[in-house]
């Protein structure tokens, strides 16, 4: 990727528009209009600094060959070549920081994030495993100060999870947390295997943006509400009032579950933000075809033969297989902890380094 220096200028020239935009009170007034322009405004000032920074460089390195073949001063012709040689040794650093910026984020990285777990192949023990991805989660979350809020869950007959959905917030979080989407695959022996023989399982995890009621407008002659009561794990009941909450997106064909509340209005809020992050993904995917496969790539059906990552509970290994060579393995009971960071910053690196290529 050769950095284009009329691009620089076009960038430049975009994020003083959008400056004096936002800087208008009518602007500032249109939570609409600053909903848009805010994401690209605070990208573009990242990438502003990043070309002062390389554009100061350069023309300190033009200073220096011009001061270097006019000043007849012997001493300061040697001062501008060890300077020339210092500001050399800078500039490949400055330009590599420069091309990842001028990268195109994706605007959804900023965002809280809702995740969804759901038990794959291997029955009772691809519930257990769900559950330890979940608990994987909830300490990571915990790492970063981020807050995460249980939205909706059915357990499994022994225990573990059929699908587990919980929102979460904080700082990027679903620019850390997007390269968690897809089968996540375990081999391990379980407990309940009485002849020792090992096991392989699998559990899908979806990570969505989460969308504001701004971006998502949702008519309520489009929902159809559907109240009924809580149950527990077996079908006991867990309350006597009628407050889950089913929510049908008639145009979509969505359907958003919700019973982890006694409040039916908290259900059918913690619903609206499951449904309203869903149709916000349905219509991100719908403007970009390579998301929309990416999407359905990574929650898939569950199977274990569509991995992103192995847990080898024998080995005690975990192993990414977006990842290559001394980068795909990590030790398994950090993982199991939460030390998700050098994974995903691994992960991160790669991505755009692919993006960067193909740009």
């Amino acid at each position: 990727m050769m950095i284009d220096l009329d691009k620089l200028c076009e960038v430049k020239d975009r994020f003083h528009e959008i400056n004096k935009i936002i800087s208008d009170p009518k602007t500032a007034s249109d939570p609409t209009q600053m909903a848009d322009l805010g994401p690209e405004h605070r990208e573009l000032s990242e990438v502003v600094v990043a070309i002062e920074r390389y554009e100061a460089t350069l023309s300190e390195i033009e200073e220096m060959q011009t001061l270097i073949s006019t000043e007849l001063d012997d001493e300061l012709v040697a001062l501008a070549r060890e300077e020339l040689v210092n500001l050399n040794s800078k500039l490949p650093k400055l330009e590599e920081t420069l091309k990842r910026a001028l990268i195109p984020k994706d605007p959804a990285d900023s965002r809280d994030a809702i995740m969804e777990i759901r038990a794959g192949t291997g029955g009772n023990e691809a519930a257990l495993f769900a559950a330890d991805l979940y608990r994987l989660y909830e300490r990571y979350i915990a790492r970063k100060g981020w807050k995460l809020t249980p939205i909706n869950s059915s357990v499994g007959s022994v225990g573990g999870y059929k699908e587990v959905v919980f929102g979460i917030s904080g700082t990027n979080v679903f620019g850390s947390l997007k390269y968690e989407n897809g089968v996540h695959r375990v081999q391990r022996v379980p407990q309940t295997e009485s002849s020792g023989r090992l096991h392989t399982s699998a559990a899908s995890v979806a990570v969505l943006p989460e969308a504001s009621d701004i971006e998502i407008e949702i008519a309520t002659n489009e929902l159809k509400v559907d109240v009924y009561r809580s149950s527990g794990p077996g079908g006991q009941s867990v309350n006597t009032t009628d407050s889950a909450v089913r929510i049908t997106h008639i145009p979509s064909g969505l359907v958003v579950t919700c019973q982890d509340e006694k409040s039916q209005h908290k259900n059918k809020d913690k619903a609206m933000r499951v449904l309203r992050s869903r149709l916000y993904e349905k219509k991100m995917s719908e403007i970009n075809a390579q998301r929309d496969e990416v999407r359905r790539q990574a929650v898939g059906s569950g199977d274990r033969s569509v991995k992103i990552r192995t847990y080898n509970y024998p080995q005690d290994r975990v192993t990414d297989h977006r990842l290559e060579g001394n980068l795909k393995n990590y030790p398994l009971r950090k993982i199991i902890e939460g030390e998700l960071d050098e994974l995903l910053n691994a992960l991160q690196t790669a991505d755009y380094a692919d993006r960067m290529a193909n740009a």
